[in-house]
């Protein structure tokens, strides 16, 4: 299932609902191998992203599970440099983010979580937002801590869930 995902801007990105025609941009941002070191895998071809980004956009299969994927385009150049998503499912809701490595360091990242988990907050009505990160991946964990979560020390498949308790 899929739920009306709007656009949305920070300071320096614009989060734009996913579309399949954002592949082959997103193929070359998502290029690095390194990106794949904390999750495996590696990189789709733009064939592959476009196969993957029709299924998102065509939404969740299971009608209690909603899926919200952005793509994240830099305002000063119109790039784009990255995704977010989200997995809404219940109360809960999982979020993730990833930036392409020519634009890391810059704070993206954390900007981009930010406004991701402030719109589940205020558009979903969940009561848990997660984030699963691998204890070696430092610079992810300083993301969920920027956007609000916790670690919890509880390890699911891996890595450490990291939540959010939405107080309403």
């Amino acid at each position: 299932m899929t739920w009306p995902t709007e656009p949305s801007a920070t300071a320096r990105l614009e989060l734009l609902p996913l579309r399949v025609g954002h592949a082959d941009e997103m193929a070359g941002v998502l290029s690095d191998p390194a990106l794949h070191a904390f999750t495996g895998g590696a990189p789709d071809t733009p064939e592959a992203l476009r196969a993957r980004y029709e299924r998102l956009v065509a939404g969740s299969p299971d009608p209690g599970v909603l899926w919200c994927n952005w793509v994240l385009r830099e305002r000063a150049t119109g790039s784009l440099v990255g995704t977010v998503q989200a997995t809404v499912s219940g109360e809960t809701a999982e979020v993730a983010w990833v930036v392409g490595t020519p634009w890391q360091g810059r704070g993206y990242a954390v900007e981009a979580a930010r406004s991701l988990v402030r719109h589940v907050i205020r558009a979903y009505p969940v009561r848990t937002v997660v984030a699963h990160v691998h204890p070696g991946h430092h610079a992810s964990a300083a993301v969920a801590a920027a956007a609000g979560l916790t670690a919890t020390g509880e390890l699911h498949d891996g890595e450490i869930r990291w939540e959010l308790t939405v107080r309403r």
